[in-house]
């Protein structure tokens, strides 16, 4: 299934070891501009680690990745450009445990990107505001709920202005009542045209808000359609075993 308009992020052939074990294994994906792809699978058949390697958090072993036309930078200045044009929000918040959530958003900008204080701090306030945490802008990590704490770490990668946002399982670590103030924020973001690749367990952010739905398992995309066809028709039966267990619940 092919997105129109020119993709802004393809990964052609890519392989990845880790010792023997071969966790990706010829992954052809692209991704266009303004497309929400949902990565689902069982645990262990390399949707982190695809994730990963887009932003050379993993570097692969053969094959080509692109993020906008251009090969994926080894290293230097150019990687740090890399890393500032694609958002990461992981399954732990990383924030900076001694510095408030205003500090935490503002520092990309401020370090990185060269903004003036000033600026960076009201860009971060009105992004603060826009994942309902302004309130919090003066707390530090710890004294914010999981739910909070993952919200001010996805208002952090979006102060950088990236092109492309990877979410990597970004609610696995919460509590239940907690899951949905975060989807709901990057349901928003989807709605809004932001270019996403999210791992997630969450079957029904994957039915909502997804394009398109790639199946992944023992290091291969097994099947990739949209929601519609893949909840009520998947193709293989990879993916039936899969939608039969987890949906059972």
């Amino acid at each position: 299934m092919k997105y129109s308009g020119e993709p802004l992020v393809v990964l052609e052939n890519v392989n990845k070891y880790f010792g023997d074990l071969h966790v990706l294994k010829d992954i052809d994906l692209a991704v266009g501009r303004g497309e929400v792809v949902v990565v689902i699978g069982p645990s262990g058949g390399g949707k982190s680690t695809l994730c990963r390697t887009i932003n050379r958090l993993e570097t692969i072993d053969s094959g080509k990745i692109t993020l906008d036309g251009l090969p994926l930078p080894q290293e230097g200045r150019a990687l740090a450009r890399l890393r500032s044009e694609v958002g990461m929000v992981f399954q732990s918040f990383n924030l900076f445990a001694h510095k408030t959530i205003l500090q935490n958003v503002t520092l990309g900008p401020v370090k990185v990107r060269k903004v003036p204080k000033a600026q960076a701090e009201q860009e971060a306030m009105a992004l603060l505001e826009r994942v309902g945490i302004a309130s919090q802008a003066g707390k530090y990590p710890a004294q914010l709920s999981g739910g909070q704490q993952q919200r001010a770490a996805i208002a952090r990668a979006l102060a950088m202005r990236p092109k492309l946002m990877l979410f990597d399982e970004p609610t696995s670590a919460l509590d239940p009542e907690m899951v949905a103030e975060v989807l709901e924020v990057m349901t928003d973001l989807a709605r809004e045209g932001m270019t996403m690749i999210v791992v997630t367990h969450e079957m029904g952010f994957a039915r909502s808000a997804a394009r398109r739905v790639v199946f992944m398992a023992d290091g291969q995309i097994v099947e990739e359609s949209t929601p519609e066809e893949f909840f009520t028709e998947p193709r293989t039966e990879r993916a039936r075993d899969f939608l039969s267990k987890i949906l059972r619940h």
